[in-house]
């Protein structure tokens, strides 16, 4: 694993944890830290060690969106290069939200503009009850047109129109009303909280959890209904013929855990 400018990664017990590291800038988002996003999660998809993913941010925020100066730059930038900037941008979000190993966002502090789209592309968000987020691309004359794929999975229309369009500023219980967040936690109940996830996830079989993503975001997104009749019939067949199907089945009729369980 390289070495990052604006993100650091660590690997602890199997999980990976990518830490977004501008704590002085509230970890706000810039071009050379969307490439090295796209690198680490590009990486995480291929190392074997690594079983869940984890986002979070350094510091006093998970993110703040957009860096000043990164905007300030692109302020300037013609059509053609806006573009290509743009671009780059939505595949760091598509890479997360491709991303073969289970991803979770941990968000404290603030998440405004572009890192909802970072968190809305995890499998599953974590925040604190102070966390405040915000649509605001609105208020700069600009639209949540990149992370918005992922967002309004999440969300829904009829939300996103409420949050987006008015750009208002709320908390982390509100996310989790809203269903940006899978659940809002006083801070102090956060860590213990994602631990548990994370062991409810070291329990499934690696390999299943990777064709799992991959048949919801067929299902979700490519198949139509008759069309995937046969497509989720050949998946099932796979993976009972696969060996960590044969082992996962044989550890439960002999009441044991699969070798994929650590003790």
């Amino acid at each position: 694993m390289k070495t990052y400018q604006n993100i650091e990664f660590d690997l602890e017990n199997n999980v990976g944890t990518v830490w977004l590291n501008r704590p002085d800038k509230h970890n706000a988002i810039n071009a050379e830290m969307i490439s090295e996003i796209i690198n680490v999660f590009s990486e995480i998809d291929v190392m074997p060690d690594v079983r869940v993913a984890v986002l979070r941010g350094k510091g006093k925020s998970f993110c703040a969106g957009a860096d000043l100066n990164y905007m300030k730059g692109i302020a300037k930038f013609d059509f053609e290069e806006n573009y290509q900037d743009s671009l780059n941008l939505a595949k760091a979000f598509k890479t997360i939200y491709n991303c073969k190993k289970p991803t979770i966002a941990v968000v404290h502090g603030a998440a405004i503009g572009g890192a909802n789209g970072l968190l809305a592309a995890c499998d599953f968000v974590y925040c604190t009850n102070e966390t405040k987020f915000a649509f605001s691309e609105v208020k700069l004359g600009i639209a949540p047109a990149t992370i918005s794929p992922y967002v309004i999975k999440r969300i829904g229309e009829y939300v996103a129109r409420n949050l987006m369009l008015t750009g208002k500023r709320f908390l982390g219980q509100d996310a989790e009303r809203y269903r940006l967040v899978n659940k809002s936690m006083d801070p102090e109940q956060l860590e213990s909280y994602v631990n548990t996830i994370i062991k409810h996830l070291m329990t499934s079989g690696p390999e299943a959890m990777a064709i799992c993503k991959e048949l919801i975001a067929n299902i979700s997104n490519t198949y139509d209904f008759e069309d995937s009749l046969e497509y989720t019939a050949k998946i099932i067949a796979e993976l009972r013929a696969s060996k960590e199907g044969q082992e996962g089945m044989a550890a439960f009729l002999d009441k044991r855990k699969p070798n994929w369980v650590k003790e």
